[in-house]
């Protein structure tokens, strides 16, 4: 019987994809949370059909697919198997995965589908749904994720009593929100309809965890904290559910939660590598280090982010990195130097040659502005060249990357121009990088810029307008709450301008969020603020 049941799973699963790739640990709900989706598959099946969902709503796409793989294996006639293996090759929010594999499964799905009569319409909708996404129509995968978007909302009234229909359009109003629209309206949307479904579920791994990605902007990231602060503890075995909360912490600048929640992810990330096939564990292990890199630096932890530049050196390069480790790779060591203002430095970091267009930029942003605050105009017209051509490759493939290219570009462009003595062309170019970079939210791969536009301009007005400087670095804070460098800008430009009060409290609140002596900005913030308690 075990030998016929391998025949037919290798006979209707996607290729690269076979039974012995089902041999895992089965986690238990209090590892990865507590999902209940309703399927017209075998009952003998509904439990691990459950705990696959819980870790594809925890983006543990690998360990998933291996969990829907068993799924199928135990019951061949199950279509909603092979519809979450399709799913957990569909990364939406990443802008990567496997497309043909998904494709292959889904057609699966669809296959099996049709030919069980015992296959429930509510199954059929989500299958039908997810074809939008695999859909072969020359549509770009933007225009597919809406219409995958739409569909989902027809399931959601379809069930109106489903709440994991509810739970995955909630998603797929996140992977669709525009990064151009600051009414954040898709993010609202999309919590008004998982806040009522957390108080009722508050163990389901997928609500909290949406949560966090719908409020992970300026404007909603307070409202999100109650969820962040239960994620881990709803899926404390996910690497991903540990680092998620780190979102949201961020953007209120809660360094300490941080750098807790991102240890963890990346020691959960790194036990993984061992089992991981397909790099992905690598990926989540890289993502949580850049988000751990921003917090130690912002909390002047120094040395500890220089450790964690120095452990992404010692591992091992792989091959199959996509996006989130790419981006990782180029932002670690550039967060480290620029923030530390280290220029030379900067100005001779290397490019990945295999990375996507927006990682290689990061590191040419680096060189560019290194450079030329180093003295090296040659090479940094160099890198501003080399962030045109990248700009121009992103085009064809991502709009918003390229715009991100740009901005980048322009900051180079404007820190030529202060070099070479050109004080008003060089404001106006990082005034128009500013306002091109706020137009646009950040992409849930980072925890932010490198060093934001608007603070780079303010570094350049600070010595002649401090005042101006001051309302730059004031603004920064706004969407980048206890940022070390703007903090510290905005006392020294706030004492420039004979605000001492005001000065005070920035130069207070720098010593609240930041600890030890490494950073020179913290013993002259400690300095000025005995100074004023003796007057």
């Amino acid at each position: 019987m075990r030998l016929l049941t391998g025949l037919l799973l290798a006979c209707i699963l996607p290729a690269g994809l076979g039974a012995d790739e089902g041999h895992h640990h089965t986690l238990t709900e209090q590892e990865i949370g507590s999902v209940h989706f309703s399927t017209s598959c075998s009952k003998d099946v509904t439990g691990s059909f459950n705990g696959a969902i819980a870790l594809l709503h925890s983006f543990q796409y690998e360990q998933a697919r291996e969990a829907f793989v068993e799924v199928a294996s135990k019951d061949p006639h199950c279509a909603m198997a092979y519809w979450g293996i399709a799913m957990s090759h569909y990364h939406g929010l990443w802008g990567s995965g496997d497309w043909n594999a998904g494709r292959d499964a889904l057609r699966k799905a669809v296959d099996v589908a049709s030919s069980n009569s015992n296959t429930s319409a509510h199954d059929r909708a989500f299958i039908s749904a997810l074809e939008e996404i695999y859909r072969e129509d020359g549509q770009d995968k933007a225009a597919q994720a809406q219409a995958f978007e739409r569909k989902m909302a027809e399931v959601q009234a379809a069930y109106p009593d489903d709440n994991e229909a509810a739970i995955l359009h909630a998603l797929t109003l996140a992977i669709t929100a525009p990064k151009t629209d600051k009414t954040f309206s898709n993010q609202r949307k999309c919590g008004e309809i998982l806040e009522p479904i957390f108080a009722k579920q508050p163990q389901h791994p997928g609500v909290a965890h949406y949560i966090i990605h719908c409020y992970d902007n300026p404007v909603l990231a307070e409202k999100g904290l109650g969820a962040a602060r239960m994620y881990a503890k709803i899926a404390p075995a996910s690497a991903h559910a540990n680092h998620m909360p780190s979102h949201l912490f961020t953007r209120v600048g809660s360094w300490d939660e941080s750098i807790a929640s991102n240890m963890r992810s990346a020691q959960l990330a790194a036990d993984a590598e061992a089992t991981s096939k397909n790099g992905e564990a690598r990926d989540q292990r890289l993502h949580a280090m850049d988000y751990l890199e921003y917090a130690y630096l912002q909390s002047g932890r120094v040395k500890l982010a220089n450790a964690v530049w120095q452990d992404m050196n010692s591992l091992s390069k792989g091959d199959r990195m996509t996006l989130t480790g790419n981006y990782a790779l180029s932002a670690i060591p550039a967060r480290y130097l620029m923030e530390l203002g280290k220029w030379k430095e900067a100005s001779q970091l290397k490019p990945i040659p295999s990375a996507v267009p927006w990682a290689q930029a990061i590191t040419w942003m680096a060189v560019g502005v290194g450079s030329a605050r180093a003295g090296d105009p040659e090479r940094a017209t160099q890198a501003s060249t080399t962030l045109g051509s990248l700009r121009d490759g992103a085009s064809n493939t991502s709009a918003y990357w390229s715009k991100q290219i740009e901005v980048q570009r322009r900051e180079v462009e404007a820190c030529i121009a202060e070099q070479a003595g050109k004080h008003a062309d060089a404001l106006q170019m990082m005034h128009s990088a500013a306002d091109l970079e706020e137009s646009m939210d950040k992409d849930a791969v980072t925890p932010g810029a490198v060093i934001p536009a608007r603070e780079l301009l303010a570094d350049m007005l600070r010595s002649t307008q401090p005042r101006e400087a001051l309302a730059q670095y004031e603004a920064v804070l706004k969407v980048a709450p206890n940022r070390f460098n703007a903090l510290y800008g905005a006392a020294i430009s706030a004492e420039a301008s004979g605000n001492t009060a005001l000065a005070t409290r920035y130069f207070q609140k720098l010593t609240e969020i930041s600890v030890g002596e490494e950073r020179p900005e913290l013993v002259t913030a400690r300095k000025k603020i005995a100074v004023t308690a003796q007057k």
